[in-house]
Parts: structure tokens; C-alpha cells; sequence
């Protein structure tokens, strides 16, 4: 019996693992889209850019330091990373530079919010599958969990970090446009659509 609870938890896991992974790279293919829309970046991505543009680092490799590095705050905020959390951090910087390099930078302006539209939907599923993978959020979600805990609500939390992010990534030379403010303001729904749709059911997701 123990044998068939042992083999029923691996193959719960590799089902929530895969899941992860693959809402991990729509991800990063998503934001990709978006910022070779280039009529502006999601609001995180605006930092990246900057960042990105003063160090002469791959928007990739920033994404992944930017991430490890968030969780570090995650210590005194008492959080505990996840599998997912680690993956996270490290899987969408690296899918994103070679979507970055594969996705084309058009010129025409249809084509180009189109392709914002895509990446939104395209980011929102992913969401949804990696979150809903339940083995742990992301590091920008995780310090928001984390500073909801110290009182301060989410919704606040959040506005908070990510226009001081976008603020400082817009100085630093990332792009602010309609775009920007279209996700920022959809994913959010979208995401509340897709997340019970793909998450893994409430028994598969127990260890």
C-alpha cells in the first residue's frame, strides 16, 4: 500500500512538473512577443530592459538575476520558495532570450498590436498552468504573499513594487508605451480566466 501512495505521489509530481515547465516557456514566449512588439514592455519587463541596456546583459540573464535576487527578500518576509519558485527564476530568463532572438521586430502596426494582444493571452496561460502546478510561486509573486503577511494588502503591494520597478526601468531606458498599460491591466483578468481552467485539481495536487 505504501509502494502504491510512494508511486501515486512521483507520478502527481512529474504531471505538476511538466505542467510548470511548460506554463513556465508560454511565459517567457508571451512577454517575448510583447517586447518585440516594441510599443512597450509588460511593467516588469520595462525594468529588465533598462537594466538590460545600462549593464550590456542579456534581458534573459536579468531576468534570472533580477528573479534570485528578489529571493532574497524572501527572507525576512519569512516565505518559503517552492520547486516552482526556483524554476521559475531560472527557466523564463533563459526561454526568453533565444524567443527574443527567434520572434521578429515587424514594422507594421497591426501586426505589432496583434502581437501584444497574443503575448498577453499568451502570458496569462502560462500563468495559469505554472501557478496553477501548485509547487510554489514565482519570486515577484512570492513578495507579494510575503508582504500581504506584514499587513500590507496585495492589491496595494503589488501597485506599489511594480510602478516603482516600472518608474526606475523607464529611467533606466526600458519601454514605457499603450502596450505597458494593456497588460497591466489584462493580464490580471485573464489570468483569473485561465488559472481554474488548467489548474491541477484539488486531489492531484495534494502530496
Amino acid at each position: 500500500m505504501q509502494g502504491l501512495e510512494q508511486l501515486g505521489f512521483r507520478d502527481r509530481l512529474g504531471r505538476r512538473l511538466v505542467r510548470c515547465l511548460i506554463g513556465l516557456a508560454i511565459f517567457a514566449v508571451g512577454i517575448s512577443l510583447q517586447m518585440n512588439a516594441n510599443i512597450g514592455a509588460p511593467p516588469w519587463d520595462v525594468f529588465h530592459q533598462g537594466v538590460a541596456k545600462q549593464t550590456d546583459i542579456s534581458i534573459g540573464k536579468i531576468i534570472v538575476i533580477t528573479g534570485f535576487s528578489l529571493l532574497l527578500l524572501w527572507i525576512p518576509l519569512r516565505q518559503k520558495p517552492g520547486l516552482g519558485t526556483i524554476l521559475n527564476a531560472l527557466e523564463i530568463g533563459l526561454i526568453a532570450d533565444v524567443a527574443l532572438e527567434i520572434i521578429p521586430e515587424p514594422n507594421n502596426i497591426l501586426i505589432r498590436v496583434a502581437m501584444v494582444v497574443v503575448g498577453i493571452i499568451t502570458v496569462a496561460i502560462g500563468t495559469g498552468l505554472y501557478i496553477g502546478s501548485a509547487l510554489g510561486p514565482g519570486p515577484r509573486d512570492g513578495l507579494m504573499t510575503g508582504l500581504a503577511k506584514r499587513g500590507i494588502p496585495i492589491r496595494v503591494g503589488r501597485t506599489a513594487v511594480e510602478v516603482t520597478v516600472l518608474i526606475i526601468g523607464y529611467a533606466l531606458g526600458g519601454q514605457v508605451g499603450v502596450a505597458t498599460f494593456a497588460f497591466a491591466f489584462g493580464v490580471g483578468p485573464l489570468v483569473q480566466f485561465f488559472l481554474p481552467r488548467l489548474a491541477v485539481s484539488s486531489g492531484s495536487a495534494q502530496p
